[in-house]
C-alpha cells in the first residue's frame, strides 16, 4: 500500500479508479459532487473550525476531526442491521451536525453501502466505512450523521465517557441480550415511539413521547379557542 500527495492510501497496484465501493479522487463527474457537500467537503485552514475530537479508522486511512464537545444525542440501536452490520449485539451511535465533521485525511478513500437497496452507490441514507480496512466510520442520514464513538480518541477517558454518554435504547425489542441500565428503552426511534419495560420486555402503552406532546399540544389549542 502506498500513499499519495494528500496521505490517501492507495493499493501498489495502483493507480488505477478504485473499486467501485471506494470513492475514488475524481471531482469532475456529476455523481462526485458530494465531496463539495459536508459532511464530506474539506472546510478550510481560515474557517471556524476548532477541533474537539479526533477520530480515524483502524487503518489510519481515514482521520477526522469534531468540532462539537458533545453529539445532539447518543443511543444504543438494537436493530437487526445494526446487529449484522457491526458483528455486534448492538450499535453505539452519536448524532452529529453535518458540518460537525472535517475529513482530514482519506475522504477518498470512503466506502458506502445502502442496506434497504442493497447499493454500494452514494445515495441516502447510507453507511460509510473505510474502504481499505472496512472499519464503520458513520451512518450518512439526510439531515445528521451518527458516528460511532469507539473510533474517538479519549473516548475512555472520564471526559470522553461523560460526553458521549447513552441517553437511551432503540428498537429494543429486537435485542440479542438485556442491558439493565437505567436507561429508557423504546420500541422504535427514540422519542417516537412507545417505550419498553426493562424488566419484562414488554410495550408499554400510550408511551410514546411524540404522541404525548402532539395531544397536549392540540388539547392546549382546544382551550385556547374556548
Amino acid at each position: 500500500m502506498t500513499e499519495d500527495k494528500e496521505g490517501n492510501k492507495r493499493s501498489e497496484e495502483g493507480k488505477k479508479e478504485p473499486h467501485q465501493h471506494q470513492s475514488g479522487n475524481r471531482t469532475d463527474r456529476p455523481e462526485d459532487q458530494w465531496k463539495f457537500r459536508a459532511p464530506y467537503k474539506i472546510h478550510d485552514k481560515g474557517e471556524n473550525f476548532e477541533a474537539k475530537w479526533k477520530g480515524k479508522c483502524h487503518c489510519g486511512a481515514v482521520q477526522y476531526e469534531l468540532s462539537r464537545e458533545k453529539p445532539l444525542a447518543s443511543k444504543y440501536c438494537h436493530c437487526t442491521t445494526c446487529q449484522r452490520m457491526h458483528g455486534a449485539p448492538f450499535q453505539w451511535a452519536a448524532i452529529f451536525h453535518k458540518t460537525d465533521i472535517n475529513f482530514v485525511r482519506g475522504h477518498h478513500d470512503l466506502g458506502w453501502y445502502d442496506p434497504t437497496a442493497k447499493s454500494t452507490t452514494h445515495h441516502l441514507p447510507c453507511k460509510v466505512q473505510c474502504a481499505y480496512c472496512r472499519t464503520p466510520i458513520m451512518d450518512e442520514g439526510r439531515n445528521m450523521i451518527l458516528l460511532f464513538p469507539t473510533l474517538i480518541e479519549g473516548i475512555n477517558t472520564p471526559e470522553g465517557k461523560k460526553a458521549f454518554e447513552v441517553e437511551s435504547h432503540m428498537f429494543y425489542p429486537q435485542r440479542v441480550m438485556d442491558v439493565k441500565d437505567g436507561k429508557p428503552k423504546y420500541k422504535g426511534l427514540a422519542g417516537e415511539s412507545n417505550l419498553v419495560d426493562e424488566e419484562t420486555g414488554e410495550e408499554i402503552e400510550g408511551s410514546n413521547p411524540k404522541e404525548k406532546k402532539e395531544g397536549e399540544e392540540k388539547k392546549e389549542k382546544g382551550e385556547k379557542k374556548e
